[in-house]
């Protein structure tokens, strides 16, 4: 089933007919129209068009890194000039994970209901509102209010572009490109620290309104999701939307029979309970879905990033801000290569290898802080254990960057059924939020009391992630969604 077979049955140039993506619609276009078709030779391509697609939804996590690197850079002067608290600026950074967890409630509906592309121009909205906020702020209320409008959109984004792109992949790229979410994440990480150093706290919040203003426009150019094309009946523009983005010359029969007898088989006009949720058939792609979304965060990472730049300085490194933006290079870098690595080597090999050195990387740094605390501060024991911190928490990022990261985004867009994407979906990406918030929180406190024994608390919950990597988790390398699901009845 593709169009030059149309064309082969007989029918004659003058009226071919093929999909033309203009202003995000689908048309047939006459012979009029087909001298069009030659400038957009290179979207015949099945991977340059999915990779076109994907470059552009990807603008929605740099969005999402961007909001979480924003505070970093410029707590110092957003507390001088608005005269915070300490704790009033604390509460600031916290309102964004406050305001994705909503994000994440509402995201798997919202996505479910009026689209995938529909859901992303939601969440750059108040994205944008979000950061106009900041940028003229004169007191905390506005402040509070434009970090909470960032975190709904984040909340919304970190759901919705994992899904999308796993939607409209093939089945040998999807994990190398649902991994350009984590790695867009780090980039936009990285850009805030960077652009912090150059830009006032005003400016950079006005930089931040950029991402979402170019994927407002851009999401008109790309197709929408074939699989909730054909969830919402849509069969033709399903069809169109699934042959442009696997190449005009390419036959898509089989592709599109599996995906019909998928929806067919799930029940599409279904509205989707809590209580369906409890069917014994959902329970082991909900505990993976969940699971690895929840471990990604328990795993200590944002405590880590946390007390990076104490760690810096405790080793003899007097400009943190420069070292902390070094670590979100080396964090960029090491996602690009589990982004390389993910559909050659598998998903739970990269897993494995990433909890693991996680869980060495912990130890190294708990081992590190223990010693320090009976060693005097002038002596050249102390100075090396500062050195073995900052050499473990590299480790981590590492580690981190280049399994927990990137993979259990890709994961959850895959193992989820298509009936029950939306409401699970949600409750994953709600989890993640959840227990990011409550580490971000419990961070301070717990490092207040013990150093050594925070890591080695976040040592143990990377031992409890790399035995439920081992048990539990599927390889879904290969394997189309469709092939995915039945495997897990």
């Amino acid at each position: 089933m593709s169009f030059r077979d149309e064309n082969e049955d007989g029918r004659s140039d003058s009226h071919l007919k093929k999909p033309f993506l203009h202003t995000g619609s689908w048309y047939r276009m006459g012979s009029r129209q087909s001298s069009m078709m030659s400038s957009s030779q290179m979207i015949r391509d099945r991977s340059v068009s999915v990779l076109a697609c994907v470059l552009i939804v990807a603008l929605g996590p740099i969005q999402f890194g961007f909001t979480g690197g924003y505070s970093s850079p410029t707590q110092a002067a957003i507390t001088r000039d608005l005269k915070l608290t300490v704790s009033e600026f604390s509460v600031f950074g916290s309102l964004s994970n406050v305001g994705a967890m909503v994000g994440a409630i509402a995201s798997g509906q919202i996505a479910e209901y009026i689209g995938r592309k529909g859901s992303l121009m939601i969440a750059a909205i108040p994205n944008i509102i979000g950061w106009l906020c900041i940028s003229f702020a004169n007191e905390t209320s506005f402040l509070y209010m434009g970090r909470l409008l960032e975190g709904f959109g984040v909340g919304i984004i970190s759901y919705t572009v994992p899904v999308y792109i796993a939607e409209i992949a093939p089945q040998n790229m999807r994990g190398g490109l649902g991994s350009v979410t984590q790695l867009s994440v780090s980039i936009g990480i990285m850009l805030a620290y960077l652009l912090g150093l150059f830009a006032s706290w005003r400016i950079l919040a006005i930089l931040g309104t950029l991402p979402c203003l170019i994927l407002i426009p851009a999401l008109f150019f790309i197709p929408e999701s074939p699989r909730w094309l054909a969830k919402m009946g849509m069969t033709d523009d399903f069809e169109a939307s699934l042959q442009v983005l696997r190449g005009f010359d390419t036959d898509i029969t089989v592709e599109v029979n599996d995906i019909k007898r998928a929806v067919a088989s799930s029940n599409r006009r279904a509205a989707i309970r809590f209580a369906d949720l409890k069917q014994r058939r959902y329970w082991f792609p909900l505990m993976i879905g969940i699971g690895l979304l929840v471990l990604q965060q328990i795993s200590g990472i944002n405590g880590v990033l946390f007390y990076a730049s104490n760690i810096f300085r405790s080793a003899g490194i007097s400009n943190s801000d420069a070292a902390t933006l070094a670590l979100g290079a080396i964090q960029v870098i090491a996602t690009g290569v589990a982004t390389w690595l993910v559909d050659k080597t598998g998903r739970r090999i990269l897993l494995t290898v990433s909890s693991a050195g996680m869980t060495l990387s912990l130890v190294v740094v708990a081992v590190s802080f223990f010693v320090k605390d009976f060693a005097e501060e002038s002596s050249s024991l102390y100075t090396a254990m500062g050195i073995l911190s900052v050499v473990g928490v590299v480790g981590m990022v590492i580690g981190f960057s280049l399994g927990m990261g990137p993979i259990p985004w890709v994961i959850m867009s895959e193992i989820l059924p298509v009936n029950i994407k939306g409401l699970a979906g949600s409750i994953a990406t709600l989890g993640n939020w959840f227990t990011s918030w409550v580490i971000t929180m419990t961070a301070p406190l717990l490092l207040a009391w013990s150093g050594g024994g925070t890591f080695t608390l976040y040592m143990l919950l990377c031992v409890a992630t790399l035995a439920f990597v081992s048990i539990w988790v599927p390889e879904t390398k290969g394997k189309t969604l469709e092939e995915i699901q039945f495997s897990l009845r």
